[in-house]
């Protein structure tokens, strides 16, 4: 413990890979071991070491959750089975009739959960392009108790003012929420910036490597954490022991990822800018779009994350996407290799035929580390 407080104000990259990960007691052993148990021996009726079932408690996941706290500079850290069940313990604190403005380009799972799960429980949802702060404010009412905020949005990398944006649903009593998927704390602190909580898919950066699901909560307060930490016990989301100590390896890189994602990303976005079937490039690391000098305030760096249109409608789309081969063609994003599919078909398919699906011709692109020189004419064969 004295060794952790030590640390406490050290940089990010100290953190990451020292916070929750003190040398284990008994053997020493310098990784964090993955204690794959589902009980805990106790020497009495209630008396035990401080765990008792892996459901309520780990110590490979206090680890992590610990970690997680540290990066994201909160007082603690909840680990969930996938960032969906991180999204519904979250949406388990709101009641019937209760109200959430949403941002309109999220994460399709997120929209669905909000607009055709929790829609069932009475919940209202309205969904605000949080680039408005006046349209934020009117879609506020007396009932909303959260507001949902992604930047850079998924997919269309929009840039929200999360201070301002916390602001207005302080006013209103609301809990103020930032999904940090796309930038992760390396890039951008959402609580440092007034937001209560920080959400993530930790599959997709934290985790880093495509090979596990989790997700994740960080906030401050003692009551935040004590309703969170209730549904993530009573509903049961959590994540194994395996999974854990996957995420919190990941973790471990991801500064050095986060840096090379992002220089890829952008070198990336310019070469596409200049592609004639190219018909528009969204990355926030782009003079050109409209909330750069936002994102230069909000965050480290651009992140690895970028989408643009092709000429040719949706078929195009798919044509290009299928003759990629530094590019693979899959869902998901954050991964050591880089990864391409179009939203409207793939990861935000729930929402066709809504007011937010994005655009048709659209292709997301989850820049890699591999050289970009590589990916580029891998994109410059795939555009013909």
């Amino acid at each position: 413990m004295a060794r952790e407080r030590k640390r406490h104000n050290a940089s990010f990259e100290t953190l990451a890979i020292h916070a929750g990960q003190d040398p284990e007691g008994l053997t020493g052993a310098v990784a964090v071991p993955i204690f794959q148990t589902s009980t805990f021996a106790q020497e009495a009726v209630g008396k035990h070491k401080g765990y008792e079932y892996s459901r309520s408690g780990n110590p490979t996941r206090t680890a992590l959750e610990t970690c997680l706290a540290a990066l994201e500079g909160g007082q603690w850290g909840l680990a969930f089975a996938s960032g969906l069940a991180a999204s519904d313990a979250v949406a388990h604190l709101l009641s019937s009739g209760d109200h959430v403005v949403i941002a309109d380009d999220v994460y399709g799972g997120t929209y669905r959960l909000f607009a055709r799960v929790f829609d069932r429980a009475g919940i209202a949802l309205s969904p605000v392009d949080m680039r408005d702060h006046a349209a934020v404010r009117r879609a506020v009412t007396k009932k909303t108790r959260l507001v949902w905020m992604e930047s850079p949005t998924n997919p269309m990398l929009k840039i929200v003012d999360i201070a301002a944006i916390s602001e207005i649903a302080h006013k209103a009593g609301a809990i103020a929420l930032v999904d940090n998927t796309f930038a992760t704390p390396f890039l951008q602190r959402p609580l440092a910036l007034g937001a209560d909580l920080a959400l993530h898919s930790t599959t997709k950066y934290i985790g880093g490597h495509s090979d596990v699901v989790g997700g994740a909560v960080i906030g401050n307060g003692a009551e935040l954490r004590e309703r969170l930490a209730f549904v993530q016990n009573a509903a049961g989301g959590v994540p194994g022991p395996f999974d854990c100590w996957l995420v919190l390896r990941g973790a471990k890189t991801l500064a050095v990822r986060m840096e090379r994602h992002s220089q890829n990303a952008l070198a990336v976005a310019e070469w596409l800018q200049e592609h004639p079937k190219v018909s528009r490039v969204i990355y926030p690391g782009l003079a050109s779009h409209p909330g750069h000098d936002l994102a230069r305030r909000q965050m480290r760096e651009f992140g690895g994350m970028l989408s643009f249109e092709v000429q040719g409608g949706e078929a195009a789309a798919k044509r290009l996407v299928a003759k990629t081969k530094v590019f693979t063609l899959a869902e998901s994003l954050g991964g050591v290799e880089s990864l391409i599919e179009v939203p409207l078909a793939m990861t935000h398919a729930s929402v066709r035929g809504t007011k937010v699906a994005p655009p048709a011709a659209l292709v997301r692109a989850s820049v890699g580390i591999e050289h970009v020189d590589d990916m580029i004419a891998d994109l410059a064969q795939a555009l013909g």
